[in-house]
């Protein structure tokens, strides 16, 4: 197997591979104002972020969308990857890992909850059976960590998780670097993890529509939150095709913006 020959130096950076909603934008079937829109930052993959620490790539999810994404970054190498939760728009993508066992020499190193992990084994539970595989590279192989809600180092940086509510049953992970935050598929955040996102230079954070979800921020909501924090610039991510890029952000206070597909952002 070749060695990665086409790889963008990221260090420093968080690039938001992608973000939108669970069904992406354009959504299959619609004709929407926004699913028709020419501009660019209306075409939403799922959610994904790509981290260039000291010590190589740290990626947060897998989505059904990776491939693409990480060819249209140009980024031919994926060192480590972080899990918030284990809904399907976050894990399917995750054999795409395959040619990254290769260019590093051993298992792809995969940070996440237990109940992530059980999924993972579960949806891809080839990668895990005793059987003799048929060739190198039919599966990919994978190494977990399990991790909760302390502090952790990977790849020279240091990560703080967050927990999140995300609906009325289900709790997920955000994670600190430094002072950017990414705290996707949200609708509540408790008192502990406010804390944790005190003092921030950027807060991304989930806002899927105008009206409210279940599961998600409204972007009334995402903006309030963002007023509690008070961070330097807070960008909004997971969002639907009822938000168009230019006119939602005409309307946002100053400070606050919607996110894009290959949007990079300075790690501080």
């Amino acid at each position: 197997m070749p060695r990665p020959h086409l790889t963008t130096d990221i260090r420093g950076q968080l690039i938001l591979l992608g973000t939108g909603t669970s069904v992406g934008v354009p959504s299959i079937g619609c004709g929407c104002e926004v699913c028709a829109s020419p501009d660019e930052h209306d075409k939403r993959t799922r959610c994904a972020a790509l981290i260039g620490l000291p010590q190589g790539n740290l990626l947060i999810d897998t989505p059904p969308d990776l491939r693409q994404q990480l060819l249209r970054e140009r980024v031919g190498i994926v060192h480590t990857v972080l899990f918030t939760h284990e809904h399907a728009d976050h894990i399917f993508g995750l054999d795409d890992l395959r040619l990254f066992q290769f260019y590093l020499g051993h298992p792809v190193p995969l940070y996440c909850e237990r109940v992530v992990e059980q999924r993972i084994r579960k949806s891809f539970d080839y990668a895990f059976t005793d059987a003799e595989p048929t060739h190198a590279g039919a599966a990919p192989q994978l190494d977990f960590h399990e991790i909760g809600l302390a502090p952790f180092d990977v790849l020279g940086g240091h990560i703080l998780p967050v927990r999140l509510n995300h609906g009325p049953r289900f709790d997920v992970l955000g994670f600190r670097i430094g002072n950017v935050a990414y705290c996707t598929d949200t609708n509540g955040i408790p008192a502990d993890s406010m804390a944790r996102l005190a003092g921030l230079d950027v807060l991304i954070i989930d806002a899927l529509r105008h009206r409210p979800h279940v599961t998600h921020f409204s972007l009334d909501q995402a903006v309030e939150v963002a007023c509690q924090l008070k961070p330097k610039r807070a960008i909004f991510t997971h969002i639907s095709h009822d938000l168009g890029h230019e006119a939602t952000n005409a309307s946002l206070p100053p400070g606050m913006e919607l996110g894009y597909d290959g949007m990079r952002i300075p790690l501080t």
